[in-house]
């Protein structure tokens, strides 16, 4: 799912660029192995994962958080995703961005193929709808409709998605 979110095509060479030069693919075969041996109760393992991922990358992935597949951390310094947030499929994460809490409610849920900005903050048990854009440093705090464009402090809905991202098989 990365290759084409960065307009490459599927060649040994950049099948081996997104393996060995691309962060959020390593970020996230590192989260989905720390899954595994989570899943498997080992618990060393799970540990010593996530503090290299915190190490390495600047980021926080939570335990119980849900990764779609094809989830793209464009950026992945200042990121933390919270408790048992989710993102949805074809997900595009741009960097600095915080899934996480208001007040002890819960935690975001983000639709499939939605793109967050840089800098955003989703706070709080929402819902964020599939095909929808985050604007960079928009704080929301209330549920985004499918397919719409989020922006501003706090965020409101300004219109719909003109730049839908396309469904992959």
């Amino acid at each position: 799912m990365i290759l084409p979110v960065c307009n490459r095509s599927l060649t040994l060479r950049n099948v081996l660029w997104a393996m060995f030069a691309c962060d959020g693919f390593i970020l996230l075969m590192m989260f989905r192995t720390r899954q595994w041996c989570r899943r498997h109760h080992i618990p060393v393992v799970n540990r010593v994962m996530r503090l290299m991922e915190t190490a390495l990358f600047a980021i926080e992935l939570a335990n119980d958080a849900e990764l779609g597949h094809g989830v793209y951390f464009m950026h992945t310094v200042g990121t933390v995703i919270g408790g048992d947030s989710k993102l949805g499929d074809g997900c595009i994460l741009l960097g600095s961005i915080t899934l996480g809490q208001a007040t002890q409610q819960g935690y975001p849920q983000v639709g499939a193929r939605t793109v967050i900005g840089a800098g955003a903050r989703l706070l709080g048990k929402i819902e964020i709808g599939a095909d929808c854009a985050i604007g960079a440093n928009a704080v929301v705090v209330d549920h985004v409709p499918e397919a719409k464009v989020a922006l501003g402090v706090p965020a409101r809905v300004v219109g719909d998605n003109p730049n839908r991202l396309p469904v992959r098989p």
